[in-house]
């Protein structure tokens, strides 16, 4: 990473690039909103097909549990990833595995799920509040996009990295076996471990993302942008690509423009802002366009 410093403050001294662009945490914020958009756009149009817009959101909300059981197990509040990923893990898997053996209806089972993680993290972080100081946690939950670490920037290509290699080998089975899981089980894909594979890769890209978006708000850059391309697009290239620029952008702006405005709002809560200002033009432009038909 020194050598990006080093040529952001020097094109900075030159004037190609803003001056603010010379500090080492701006750099940082913005090859995390770089590396983090297009793996939350992309693997959010899944998530938009297979129909798990509240999974997603319950399993960014059971985060809060897994940050404050990762904090009493004496984990640094920067980054609990430890507890973060057991609970968010445990999470997932045994509601997916609940799932496939109630009758109960899945959205109630998630909401029931999602209660319960949420009494939980609530409950542990008022404990835990008395013992740190509450501004780590108001940036684990709402995201502080300029407290990116190197190290932190490391962990995202790593994960990120594997996570688009499964999502391109896989994205096609998984698209068959969400539309048709019986034409999918005929042509020999293993439906039960695609899905399993899923929940896996939402629980990753939820851990890696806390940072940057906050744990209460992930669910939603999961989701938004990707339903925003799904409004613009027709072909699944298109609406994987769609997505992941517009998740992108979202992250870009929410960074760079509370800076240049002067607000004091997190980072997490502007980007998503701006993914839902796109959703609502996405909307806008579908009515004139059916007005105009």
């Amino acid at each position: 990473m020194q050598w990006l410093y080093s040529f952001a403050e020097q094109a900075s001294s030159a004037g190609w690039l803003h001056p603010s662009l010379a500090y080492a945490f701006m750099v940082n914020a913005l090859v995390a909103a770089c590396l983090l958009g297009p793996l939350l756009g992309g693997l959010g149009t899944m998530v938009v097909a297979k129909r798990l817009a509240f999974f997603s959101e319950a399993v960014g909300h059971a985060a809060i549990t897994g940050i404050a059981l990762g904090i009493l197990l004496g984990e640094s509040p920067d980054s609990p990833f430890i507890g973060l990923f057991s609970f968010c893990l445990i999470f997932a898997l045994l509601l997916h595995y609940v799932r496939n053996r109630t009758q109960v209806p899945y959205d109630t089972l998630v909401g029931v799920f999602l209660a319960i993680a949420l009494a939980l993290g609530g409950a542990l972080l008022m404990y835990v509040a008395k013992k740190i100081n509450i501004h780590l946690l108001e940036n684990v939950l709402f995201g502080s996009i300029l407290a990116v670490a190197a190290s932190d920037i490391i962990i995202l290509l790593v994960v990120g990295s594997v996570l688009c290699v499964l999502f391109m080998l896989c994205y096609n089975r998984m698209l068959l076996a969400a539309i048709s899981p019986d034409i999918a089980k005929v042509r020999g894909i293993a439906v039960v471990l695609l899905d399993y594979s899923f929940v896996l890769m939402v629980t990753l890209v939820t851990i890696i993302s806390v940072k940057v978006i906050g744990a209460i708000l992930v669910g939603a850059l999961l989701l938004i942008p990707a339903a925003t391309a799904r409004l613009l697009c027709r072909t699944n290239a298109g609406f994987v690509i769609c997505s992941a620029v517009i998740a992108t952008i979202s992250c870009l702006l929410g960074t760079l423009l509370p800076m240049r405005l002067d607000l004091a709002i997190p980072s997490g809560a502007a980007i998503i802002l701006l993914a839902g200002g796109f959703f609502l033009m996405a909307n806008a432009y579908q009515i004139l366009c059916k007005r105009g038909n």
